[in-house]
């Protein structure tokens, strides 16, 4: 698609929470949280002209590889939030995306973004085929307090849960949607800490993909400040997890 007419470089969109997407607390969910936040982004590559459908064209799409999500509190049902995101970075097949999300004007969630431009046939990063001149760069305007991390797992750990990838756990890109990674680790978490939003904030580091039928591994590492998980196959890391606890 050619770049939108109404393209601006910041881009601000209004989503209002409905109750599929809450948690039994009626608070929003911190998996459909990464969703929202997601779909912004995705809205504003659509008007920008990099979009999932234009990069088809030459079989790439963008994949998340890091996000670092900070949460002052979370939305709840019927809430009508803004989230607004502009790019920090860009150049050939990386990107750093920054978001906000805001509830009557105050912002209440921070994301920092990184992406890798991905060719779905060779399945391996590379440069973006499409110009992305016209987007203006922040570098300086930062959404988060602090920059995203490579998680450290070189600690103790134990296996928690084994799991077989389904075709429920995959998206459009065919491996399993990132967002799913945090679904199956929260379902292991303290989920009196979850509901109370004791989540502080939480980073996800993008290692290998996995497809379906892939069978897996999750491991967890807590104490009293954090939890760690990690998701193997084949003793290979594929995904890990750090919660920050309040």
């Amino acid at each position: 698609m050619p770049i939108a007419p109404n393209f601006t470089s910041v881009l601000s969109k209004d989503w209002e929470i409905n109750f599929t997407q809450c948690a039994p607390n009626g608070y929003l969910k911190y998996t459909e949280l990464c969703n929202l936040l997601q779909m912004t982004a995705a809205a504003h590559s659509e008007i920008g002209g990099i979009s999932f459908t234009d990069m088809q064209e030459f079989h790439q799409a963008w994949v998340l590889s890091r996000m670092r999500v900070e949460v002052n509190k979370l939305p709840k049902w019927r809430d009508v939030v803004t989230v607004k995101t502009w790019i920090n970075s860009l150049e050939n097949s990386r990107s750093v995306r920054a978001l906000e999300m805001y509830v009557n004007g105050k912002k209440i969630v921070g994301s920092e973004t990184f992406w890798a431009v991905f060719n779905t046939e060779l399945r391996r990063p590379e440069a973006l085929a499409l110009p992305y001149e016209h987007f203006e760069l922040f570098p300086d305007n930062k959404a988060t307090q602090a920059t995203f991390s490579k998680i450290n797992l070189n600690h103790d750990k134990e296996m928690v849960f084994e799991k077989t990838v389904r075709l429920s756990d995959l998206d459009i890109v065919n491996h399993a949607n990132n967002v799913k990674y945090l679904e199956w680790c929260l379902d292991l978490a303290d989920e009196t800490k979850i509901l109370n939003q004791e989540i502080d904030s939480f980073e996800m580091n993008f290692m290998k993909e996995l497809s379906l039928n892939d069978a897996v591994i999750i491991h967890e590492n807590t104490e009293s400040s954090t939890s760690i998980f990690s998701i193997t196959k084949e003793d290979k890391n594929c995904f890990a997890l750090q919660l920050n606890w309040k």
